[in-house]
């Protein structure tokens, strides 16, 4: 017998989550939810055609009805639900899914709001329900990473996180592909993100400690800086098990330079500002003149690159672990590399919440299954993910 999974915000991460779900579940229903009663049907139209028989119901919901989403979710009998939303979105998706007694996966992206939703944990026991916030890329893929490279040590001391969503082939002026809804980008820009150094937390703002990394041909040399909210809540988690926990975000050269100077104009800013007497709230603005230019087309090729290097001691000696995974587009189904490492983890959680391998409650992301659990989730899916040791 398999489950009833439901994916609410059915754009791109939604219904890469859709497919892994039909496909790697064992879903026996599968409902896709979104404003858009169109975008809805688009989206399972293609997980069925990829799928070969029909299993995704489109349906139209609007998810700031809680009420019309609870009454969804207990209508369809829906065990798992995968919210693909806007961050924003979540606390209210998760209240909906406390009341209809359904488990929960989301995209996240806010780590303020993740905590607000864990904060339910005593009200998910008592309805026996999972929700695991933050899934996706990073946080969500890097996380589960980390929580695999720090069982690999005996007694692990620094994980060092870098990770990027890049163009494959980037283009001037701006090298950069969105493939996902702007709001998650400029969220991951504007204010501080927290670390662990020397074993306590430390907030760091965004567009600081820029690097240059090199990486196997063909990527070559790529910046990263410190972005918000990647660490997710590692360093609550963490602290007092890891001397340094960090995470920067990697992009071809030149992204820094640009999006530091918007940054810097004050045009990621949520307070609005007045021009020629009407209020505009900045980052609205910026999204209005910028979406267009960076959007991704439907040929375009992407690739992300997640690299950890962790140090500590195994085996009696002091050791250093790198570890890479780079996905890309994937020409026979046709997600991007984006979309499959945020819709697919999110799918994978999904799927051991309805199997009942993570706990019940209100779980964070490194807590709520084994590194070697989730590890051989990935190569099911033929994700690439090379270690490499040495002595340090």
């Amino acid at each position: 017998m398999g489950y009833r999974y439901a994916v609410v915000g059915t754009g791109r991460q939604g219904t890469a989550a859709a497919y892994d779900l039909a496909h790697h579940g064992d879903a026996d229903f599968l409902l896709l939810a979104d404003q858009s009663f169109a975008q809805a049907e688009r989206a399972a139209r293609r997980v069925n055609q990829l799928i070969g028989h029909e299993i995704a119901v489109p349906v139209s919901v609007a998810v700031q009805d809680e009420d019309a989403l609870v009454q969804l979710l207990s209508a369809a009998q829906i065990s798992v639900l995968v919210s693909g939303v806007p961050y924003f979105f979540n606390v209210g998706v998760a209240r909906a899914a406390l009341s209809a007694h359904c488990s929960m996966c989301d995209f996240g992206g806010n780590t303020e709001q993740v905590r607000q939703q864990l904060a339910h944990d005593a009200e998910a026991k008592a309805a026996d329900i999972t929700m695991i916030p933050d899934c996706g890329q990073v946080p969500g893929l890097g996380t589960s990473l980390c929580s695999y490279v720090i069982g690999l040590f005996d007694e692990p001391h620094d994980i060092l996180m870098y990770d990027g969503g890049l163009p494959r082939y980037p283009r001037p002026p701006w090298n950069y592909l969105l493939t996902f809804n702007i709001e998650g980008l400029t969220n991951e820009y504007f204010g501080t993100t927290l670390f662990l150094r020397d074993g306590q937390q430390r907030e760091i703002a965004c567009f600081e400690e820029y690097e240059l990394l090199d990486f196997p041909a063909p990527v070559g040399t790529l910046e990263a800086f410190t972005t918000a909210g990647g660490t997710s809540t590692m360093p609550w988690s963490y602290q007092g098990k890891l001397r340094t926990l960090q995470n920067k975000t990697l992009r071809w050269p030149g992204h820094y330079a640009q999006w530091k100077a918007f940054s810097d104009a004050g045009l990621l800013a949520l307070n609005p500002v007045t021009v020629d007497g009407t209020p505009i709230i900045p980052r609205h603005l910026l999204h209005t003149l910028i979406e267009s230019q960076i959007r991704a087309q439907p040929d375009d090729q992407d690739m992300v690159i997640i690299r950890l290097i962790a140090r500590g001691r195994k085996d009696g000696h002091a050791r250093e672990l790198v570890l890479d995974l780079v996905d890309y587009y994937d020409e026979r189904t046709g997600f991007t590399a984006m979309e499959r490492t945020t819709g697919w983890h999110a799918a994978i959680m999904a799927g051991l919440v309805a199997r009942r391998v993570t706990p019940r409650g209100c779980v964070p992301v490194e807590l709520a299954v084994s590194g070697e659990i989730f590890i051989e989730e990935l190569y099911k899916r033929g994700f690439d993910v090379r270690l490499s040791w040495k002595a340090v």
